[in-house]
């Protein structure tokens, strides 16, 4: 066989199992528990229930991280000695419904290629009411580092705090709310005035954020073609 036929090969393998995201508003990151498209879920668990119309999650996923301390290696309860409080986790189970579930998040796929998945969300604008939320909720629970996306020891197979990192209140890593939303994650969220169209995690009924999605994808085809 030779480098001619080699090469042609390996494109063909590279187009068949690349993400193609051709419908930005009807999509889902391609990550290791993630559906490739989003569609109906009747049995979704938890938190995770308002999705149900239009999810990116199965049911076994989200039962999966509702009920397991330990889920694909991560754990909120890294402080030892600390276990997250029950009204901060019932925020960090809404944060995780979105991540898994939502089908909003298209026009912010960036790469990003880790054990877990090829591509992530970044700069995802989020109300500052429900941020301020978050954080009150869990601003007297305990960290040991302001990034949650990298910095963890994982030589356990479960995240640890790395040598020489002290756990403290959030409200001392994070002082303020949208320090808290934006950085915990790397940067997934961007914390916008609410005036402004913004993601919600915390809602009941159809999705406020599929019409959100629609504004900011709108926008950036003004952008590129007005």
């Amino acid at each position: 066989m030779d480098s001619t036929t080699v090469l042609l090969i390996l494109i063909s393998t590279i187009c068949v199992w690349a993400k193609d995201h051709d419908d930005l508003l009807n999509t889902c990151i391609d990550a290791d528990s993630h559906k490739y498209l989003p569609g109906p879920e009747s049995d979704l668990h938890g938190e995770c229930v308002p999705y149900h119309e239009r999810a990116c999650c199965t049911q076994n996923t989200t039962t999966s991280f509702h009920v397991q301390d330990v889920w694909a290696g991560f754990t909120w309860n890294h402080c030892s000695g600390h276990v997250l409080s029950d009204t901060c986790k019932q925020w960090f189970l809404k944060d995780k419904c979105f991540y898994e579930c939502s089908p909003n998040v298209g026009p912010w796929i960036v790469e990003h290629s880790i054990r877990i998945r090829n591509e992530r969300f970044m700069h995802v604008p989020f109300c500052a009411s429900q941020c301020s939320s978050w954080w009150a909720a869990c601003r007297n629970d305990f960290t040991c580092l302001d990034n949650w996306s990298k910095g963890f020891n994982y030589s356990t197979g479960v995240n640890t705090c790395p040598t020489g990192k002290v756990c403290r209140p959030f409200h001392t890593v994070w002082p303020t709310a949208s320090a808290f939303c934006e950085q915990v994650w790397g940067h997934s969220f961007k914390v916008v005035p609410d005036n402004q169209p913004c993601f919600k995690l915390d809602f009941t009924g159809s999705n406020p954020n599929d019409v959100v999605a629609s504004y900011y994808f709108r926008q950036h085809q003004g952008s590129i073609f007005g």
